[in-house]
Formats: structure tokens, sequence, C-alpha cells
């Protein structure tokens, strides 16, 4: 069984020091060691921004794909080979702005597949703009005299959507973070995990301070049921989506492939594409 150790390569991160990301990948390499995953039993799929460097870090198959698209080409991965644990990652530009079809079209197919969007509520590699996520009267460069626009709740979404697991959680607590994505990972179908991510270099509302006294920790609350999607609706609504843990999972419906009748459990990838004679015949005489 693969250490934590094994996930990682020689390839230096190059986000700014401080940066929440550092974290995430962390927490991702130690879920998969936990759950006993190989690096060849891997592959991480990312969009654009500062955390879609994040496949190109940890010692998997990777793949950077183009802005808003890892999810696509996450589900593809995961239909061609479902030997594979796929995690797609990006940031929340990446995920809930112009990928944000893509999320919700995912997470109502609910192949089993888990995302990880690391949420710091600006858009970082292209040096600070609004994002969905920013809040009203947020100040930026595309926004210098405060975002008029209302903050957009991916996880509100996520759970009008059909979602089959939702969770969310900070940076800073990486025993949560690991644990969570340990859970997602083992869920079978959809897993949306966002994550608390500050950016320290332009972020300067959204801050570690900022978040530890605005999260409300799940953990924390005495017989709260996440197998309870009204509940988990109404806690979002109640707190403005500050809270962190596992939010809501539904564990009776089944993935995407188990429903697609005569998907075979061998993967694509290793079956053979060649056509039987016959079945070439019977083809080619339909359009005859």
């Amino acid at each position: 069984m693969a250490t934590f150790k094994e996930f990682r390569n020689n390839v230096k991160p190059n986000w700014c020091p401080g940066c929440g990301d550092f974290s995430i990948q962390a927490a991702i390499q130690r879920g998969a060691a936990n759950v006993g995953l190989e690096p060849t039993n891997l592959a991480v799929i990312s969009g654009i921004g500062c955390s879609g460097r994040i496949s190109g870090y940890i010692n998997a198959y990777g793949l950077h794909g183009i802005h808003g698209r890892a999810l696509p080409i996450a589900q593809g991965v995961k239909l061609a080979n479902r030997d594979l644990t796929v995690i797609a990652s990006g940031g929340d530009g990446d995920g809930f702005a112009i990928g944000m079809g893509h999320t919700i079209h995912a997470i109502r197919r609910n192949i089993n597949i888990t995302y990880i969007v690391m949420d710091n509520q600006i858009y970082g590699l292209t040096k600070g703009q609004t994002s969905p996520r920013s809040g009203e009267g947020f100040k930026t460069k595309s926004t210098p005299e405060g975002s008029i626009e209302s903050t957009l709740s991916p996880l509100e979404i996520a759970l009008a959507s059909g979602a089959t697991f939702v969770a969310q959680s900070f940076s800073s607590d990486i025993k949560q973070l690991t644990s969570l994505i340990e859970q997602g990972i083992q869920h079978e179908g959809f897993s949306l995990i966002n994550v608390f991510s500050p950016c320290v270099t332009f972020n300067k509302v959204n801050t570690y301070d900022w978040f530890k006294e605005n999260i409300v920790n799940l953990d924390t609350i005495p017989d709260y049921d996440a197998s309870n999607r009204t509940l988990a609706m109404t806690k979002l609504m109640e707190t403005g989506s500050m809270i962190t843990g596992l939010i809501y999972q539904n564990k009776q419906r089944k993935s995407y492939e188990d429903l697609v009748h005569g998907f075979k459990k061998e993967p694509l990838a290793h079956q053979s594409l060649a056509l039987p004679e016959e079945e070439f015949d019977n083809l080619v005489a339909e359009f005859r």
C-alpha cells in the first residue's frame, strides 16, 4: 500500500507562500494513501487557474485541462476506466463561473468521481478580479466601486441539482479536510467538496482570521443528520453557507455507471475494440 510520500513528485508548487492550496494538495495525497490507493490507481484532472496546477504536483495520472472543463474530462476518464479513482479539481472561478453548467450536470449525473473546489472568492491567477463567490460590495480591479451582484451559493445549487455527497472544509483544518476527501473517494457517486482556500495575495477580506471567526463546524453541532436533505439546505441558508463538515450524503441513489444498461464492469480501456465480423455485417446491412 502506497504511503503519503509516494504521492509526491519532484515538481515544486509555485503557489504564493501561505496559499491554502498547499494544504489541499497534502490532504489529497494523505487521503489517497489512507484509503489504500496506489499512484497508478489515481487520476487528477484540473482546470485553469492557480488551483489548476495541482494535477502536476501529485504523483498520479494527471491532466491540466482548459478553463471550466475539468469535469467533462474527468467524467470521460472515469467512464473509460472504471478502475481508476478520479479526482477533478479547480477554483471557484473555474467551477462556478465558466464551468458552472458542467458542474450542475456532473452533479445530477452522479458519476463516481470526486470534485474538489479551491474556493478563495477571487480570480487569483489573473491578478485579482471579482468571482461569482465574492461578496456584495467586494472591491477589486473589475469592481472598483464594489460588486453589486449577489454571492453564488454553490452548495445550495448542488443540493437542488440532486447531489448525493456535499461537503465543505477549510484549508487550515487538514484533519477534517483529509477525512472528507477519504469519504468522498469512497462514496459511490459524485462527491462535491468545496474548500475555503484563502488567497493571501489578492483577497484581503476573506483571510484566514476571517474564516476562523465566521465558520460553523458541523462536527460541533449535536445530532446533525447528514442524510437529511432538508436539514442540510436549511443549515446552509441559516449560516450563509459558512459551515464545514459533511453536509449531505445520500447512500441510496445508484451511480451513473451502475444505471447504464449493458455498461461492463471491465474498463473500456481494457476491452478489445475489434468488432466481430457478424456484428459488422449486421450493421452494414442496416444501410443497404
